[in-house]
């Protein structure tokens, strides 16, 4: 899993038939010290996340396992809040 945080949503009103429904959010990965690592990305939103939350995603093959019900085209998806990072 990778950690990012919530940035901003996309609305989308045409969309693939298992994507209805489905809150699309744009994420920014983070280092491990929480800096931007990396370009943002759209990740589909697999358990109720708000903006600016701290997340962990996962992508390719692996983001739609989130979705055990539906085969949902997804090439990122978020899987975790995170509460709490120590160093």
């Amino acid at each position: 899993m990778h950690l990012a945080r919530v940035v901003g949503t996309v609305v989308s009103t045409i969309k693939d038939e298992a994507l209805k429904g489905a809150k699309l959010l744009i994420i920014e990965p983070l280092s491990h010290d929480l800096k931007p690592a990396g370009e943002r990305l759209v990740a589909v939103d697999a358990i109720g996340v708000g903006y600016g939350e701290h997340v962990f995603f996962e992508r390719s093959r692996e983001a739609t396992v989130a979705f055990p019900d539906r085969i949902v085209p997804a090439d990122a998806a978020i899987l975790a809040v995170v509460e709490r990072v120590d160093l």
